[in-house]
């Protein structure tokens, strides 16, 4: 999978309360959690980003709640990956549940502004700064986890199972 777009930062302990607030919990409409996304971290963070965009995290991105509203939030609104030097590790796996590609990088966290371009290739394990040498290596998804994200989340990757399996 290759991912390109523009980074947005942000720093360490950005938890689900900061990616999607408490307030909006009580819908789980993915149209309505990816309008207010990051709000409380940035109000106008939605309004600046656009489709395919990459939001960068410190350390721990994700920690507090187990809430799974926090990662499809974030892919609702058309984040195509977080990056982060670390990250919680329910939201860890809420990333992947839900389809949303995540990977971890402490090097290009330190190394990047925001507003700059990266391309992220999950298969060759690398991630470029457009326009530089600049070149990261990251860990490849495992391919249960590519699967998952393929598939567009654990819900759906096992309805997809199922239905082949009843084809054969």
């Amino acid at each position: 999978m290759i991912f390109k777009g523009r980074v947005w930062k942000f720093g360490d302990n950005i938890d689900t309360d900061a990616i999607i607030p408490a307030r909006y919990l009580t819908t789980s409409d993915p149209k309505e959690l990816a309008a207010h996304c990051m709000e409380d971290a940035d109000p106008d963070f939605i309004t600046k980003m656009k489709a395919g965009d990459i939001i960068l995290g410190g350390e721990n991105f994700g920690c507090g709640s187990s809430r799974e509203h926090a990662p499809i939030s974030i892919k609702a609104a058309g984040i195509s990956c977080v990056i982060a030097k670390s990250f919680a590790r329910i939201f860890y796996r809420n990333s992947f549940n839900m389809g949303l590609p995540i990977f971890e990088s402490r090097e290009l966290v330190d190394a990047i502004k925001e507003g700059e371009e990266v391309t992220v290739d999950s298969i060759h394990g690398t991630i470029n700064i457009t326009g530089t040498d600049n070149i990261f290596k990251i860990n490849a998804i495992p391919t249960f986890m590519e699967e998952l994200i393929a598939d567009g989340g654990l819900m759906k990757h096992i309805a997809k199972k199922r239905d082949n399996n009843e084809k054969k």
